[in-house]
C-alpha cells in the first residue's frame, strides 16, 4: 500500500479540489496538506527502501510481467522525496504567487495531476505505463501553462506541446518495435530477455530513438528550443514546478531504460549520449549569458546544467553515476528556488527585466541573503552542493581519462558563476532604477524560498551520507539483477 500512496494521495487531493467549494482559504489548506502528505510517504517510502531493499507492487495480485508493477529501488525513492520538497514549496508559494483567477480555473487540482504523473514515472515498472505517465504530466502542464492565457503562455504552450508530443511519438515507435522483437514491455522481464533478442540493428535504432524521445523531454541539445522559449511565461510557481521536476522524468528515464536494456553498448550510443551531454552544457551557457530577462537565464542554465545529469551514464560507472544522481539533487532543489525567487522581482517590480531590477540587497536584505544560496550553489562557489556535485563528476570523469570532459564541466562551471554573478549584481546589488517602487512582500512567498535554501545548506552539510546512498542507486542501476529479482522473483 505505500508503493501505491505518492500516486494515490494526489490522485485523491486532485478529486477534492474539483468537488469542493471554490473558496480559496478551503482549497489551499487542501492542496498544502495532500502536497504534505506527498512528502510523507516519500520519505517513509525511502526509509523503507533503505532497510528492505527494492519494493515491488503488482497491482490486481497479477505476477509480472503480466500485470502492472510498481517498483521503488533508491535512485526512484530519492527522485520521490524530491518530488515531495516542490510540492510543499511550490503550493505553499502558491497562496501568494498565484493569483486567484488561476485558482478557480483549477489550478491546484491541475497541480496535483502533474504530481501524480511525475510520481508514477518514477514507480512505475513498465515501459508503455512510462509512456502512460508521460502523457498524465503533458496534459497537466500544457494546462498550467496556458491557464488564464496570455498571447505569449498559448505562443508558449503550443511549442512546448508539439516538441513533446513529437517525443511521445517517437517513444510509442520505439515502446512497438521493442514489444515486437521482445514480446514484453515489463522493465525486469525486458532486462532479462533483451540479451538474447536482440540485434545490433535493432538495439542502435532503439537506442536512438530513446535518446531522441527522452532527450527532447529532458532538454538534450539539439532538441531543447522549447524549454527556455516557454518556461519563462507562466507563473513562477508553474515555472519552479516545471523546472524542478519535468526534465529530470525525462533524465530518469533515460537512464532507466538505458541501463536495463543497453548494458554492453550498442553502435556508440554512449558516446553520443556523452557528446549531446557536453554539447547541452555549452550552448545552454552561452544561451544563458545572452539574456536579459531573470527568467530566461534561469531557464537557458536549466538546459546547460541537464547534461551533468546525464554524463555520468555516458561514462558508465558507479560514481559517475552516482554525481550525476546527486548533482540531480541538489539541481531540483535550487533551480526550484530561483524561479520561486524570481516571482518575487515580479510582484515587487511588476517586471524581470534585468536592467529594471536591482536594490534588493538595501531594502530586503534578509531575501537577498536566502537567494545567494541557490544562485552561488548553482554556480558551484565552494563549499555549497553545487561545487560538491561538480567535483563530483569532474573527478568521474578524469578516473575514465576523460580529461577534456572534466575541463569542459569546468569551463561550464565559470561559465555559470559568471552568469550567476551577473544576475546578483543586476537583481540584488546594483542601485534600483529612480522609478522603482517595491510592493510588499507575503509571508507565503519568502517562506518556502527560506526552506528550500535551509535545504540546500543541509545537502552541502549533509553530501558525504547521501553521495553513498547515491553510490548504492548507482550499482543497482548497473548491476539490476537485484531489481530483476525483486519484480520477477523465481521467474
Amino acid at each position: 500500500m505505500l508503493l501505491l500512496l505518492p500516486i494515490l494521495i494526489p490522485l485523491a487531493t486532485a478529486i477534492a479540489l474539483s468537488v469542493l467549494p471554490q473558496r480559496p482559504k478551503v482549497l489551499r489548506g487542501v492542496a498544502f496538506t495532500g502536497a504534505a502528505g506527498v512528502l510523507a510517504a516519500a520519505v517513509v517510502l525511502l526509509a523503507r527502501v533503505e532497510a528492505g531493499g527494492i519494493q515491488v507492487v503488482q497491482i490486481g495480485a497479477w505476477p509480472a510481467p503480466f500485470g502492472i508493477t510498481l517498483v521503488a529501488d533508491l535512485f526512484s525513492a530519492l527522485l520521490l522525496v524530491m518530488v515531495g520538497v516542490v510540492a510543499v514549496a511550490v503550493t505553499g508559494y502558491s497562496f501568494s504567487g498565484v493569483d486567484p483567477r488561476r485558482e478557480a480555473l483549477g489550478y491546484h487540482a491541475l497541480v496535483h495531476i502533474l504530481l501524480m504523473g511525475v510520481s508514477g514515472a518514477f514507480l512505475t515498472g513498465d515501459i508503455f505505463n512510462l509512456y502512460v505517465w508521460f502523457e498524465v504530466m503533458l496534459i497537466a502542464s500544457f494546462v498550467l501553462m496556458s491557464l488564464y492565457r496570455t498571447h505569449s503562455q498559448l505562443h508558449a504552450a503550443f511549442m512546448y506541446v508539439t516538441l513533446n508530443l513529437l517525443a511521445s511519438a517517437l517513444l510509442l515507435t520505439a515502446i512497438g518495435l521493442l514489444y515486437g522483437q521482445a514480446g514484453t514491455l515489463n522493465f525486469a522481464d525486458l532486462a532479462r530477455t533483451w540479451p538474447e533478442r536482440r540485434t545490433p540493428a535493432l538495439d542502435t535504432a532503439l537506442s536512438m530513438l530513446f535518446v531522441t524521445a527522452f532527450g527532447i523531454k529532458a532538454g538534450l541539445f539539439p532538441l531543447f528550443f522549447w524549454l527556455p522559449a516557454s518556461y519563462h511565461t507562466p507563473p513562477a510557481a508553474i515555472g519552479a514546478l516545471f523546472a524542478g521536476l519535468l526534465t529530470k522524468v525525462g533524465v530518469y528515464a533515460l537512464i532507466r531504460v538505458f541501463t536495463l536494456l543497453f548494458r554492453e553498448g550498442s553502435g556508440g550510443m554512449y558516446t553520443v549520449v556523452l557528446v549531446l551531454s557536453a554539447t547541452t552544457m555549452i550552448v545552454g551557457m552561452i544561451g544563458a549569458l545572452s539574456q536579459k530577462d531573470f527568467r530566461r537565464v534561469l531557464s537557458f542554465n536549466l538546459v546547460g546544467h541537464i547534461g551533468f545529469t546525464t554524463i555520468g551514464l555516458a561514462l558508465w560507472t558507479p560514481f559517475a553515476l552516482a554525481a550525476s544522481i546527486l548533482y540531480m539533487l541538489h539541481h531540483i532543489l535550487v533551480i526550484t528556488n530561483l524561479f520561486l525567487v524570481s516571482g518575487i522581482f515580479l510582484r515587487m517590480r511588476r517586471t524581470i527585466q534585468l536592467p529594471a531590477l536591482g536594490g534588493l540587497y538595501r531594502t530586503h536584505p534578509a531575501v537577498a541573503v536566502l537567494a545567494m544560496v541557490p544562485l552561488f550553489s548553482l554556480a558551484g562557489v565552494p563549499p555549497l552542493s553545487g561545487f560538491l556535485a561538480k567535483l563530483a563528476v569532474v573527478e568521474a570523469a578524469v578516473d575514465v581519462g576523460r580529461y577534456w570532459l572534466a575541463g569542459l564541466a569546468l569551463v561550464v562551471s565559470l561559465l555559470t558563476l559568471l552568469s550567476m554573478a551577473r544576475l546578483w549584481d543586476d537583481g540584488f546589488w546594483k542601485p534600483a532604477p529612480p522609478e522603482a517602487v517595491d510592493a510588499p512582500l507575503g509571508v507565503a512567498m519568502v517562506a518556502p524560498i527560506t526552506v528550500l535554501a535551509m535545504l540546500t545548506l543541509a545537502l552541502t552539510l549533509g553530501a558525504e551520507p547521501v553521495f553513498n546512498v547515491s553510490l548504492r542507486a548507482a550499482a543497482q542501476l548497473l548491476q539490476p539483477d537485484a531489481y530483476v529479482h525483486a519484480v520477477l522473483g523465481g521467474r
